[in-house]
């Protein structure tokens, strides 16, 4: 999997190091952090682009992320890709999720899903809220989950 920054500069280490490399800098400079976690898609033509975003809030200070893009030429119904998405947070999540721990840091897993049911990825809300809680993560859906609606959307190309 590759990682990079906003700036477009790639994360040379594994995934886990690069985090907990952060994590550590950001205690030692005095920040406290917390991490939300999301995924956004969009669908361009026969391809399918997802990008997970790892976002690290310093607590009044700002904050950056890390990006991973991957497409795919596979199709989807709505609901199988907003599953999908929430799928590929929760992999990242469940890989990070021992550093949060060790660390105390906060994390959220953020789900590009609409809670109005008057929207078509509503659909998927119910499975995503039971597949996120149930792996033990604290949860947001539009309009508060700005890790995958807007950090993660403005990195699909």
């Amino acid at each position: 999997m590759h990682w990079r920054r906003f700036n477009g500069e790639p994360i040379q280490l594994p995934i886990k190091d690069a985090v907990r490399t952060v994590i550590v800098r950001e205690a030692e400079l005095g920040y406290r952090l917390k991490v939300c976690i999301g995924t956004d898609s969009q669908v361009k033509g026969s391809d399918t682009e997802f990008a997970t975003v790892i976002v690290f809030l310093r607590d009044g200070h700002g904050g950056f992320m890390f990006i991973h893009n991957e497409k795919t030429k596979q199709k989807f119904s709505i609901k199988e890709r907003m599953l999908v998405e929430v799928g590929k947070s929760i992999e990242i999540a469940y890989e990070l999720c021992e550093l949060f721990t060790l660390y105390n840091v906060d994390m959220e897993v953020h789900a590009d899903i609409n809670t109005n049911p008057g929207f078509k990825s509503n659909e998927a809300l119910r499975e995503a809220t039971g597949y996120i809680l149930g792996m033990g993560f604290a949860f947001k859906a539009k309009p508060e989950a700005f890790a995958s609606s807007s950090c993660a959307n403005k990195m699909v190309n």
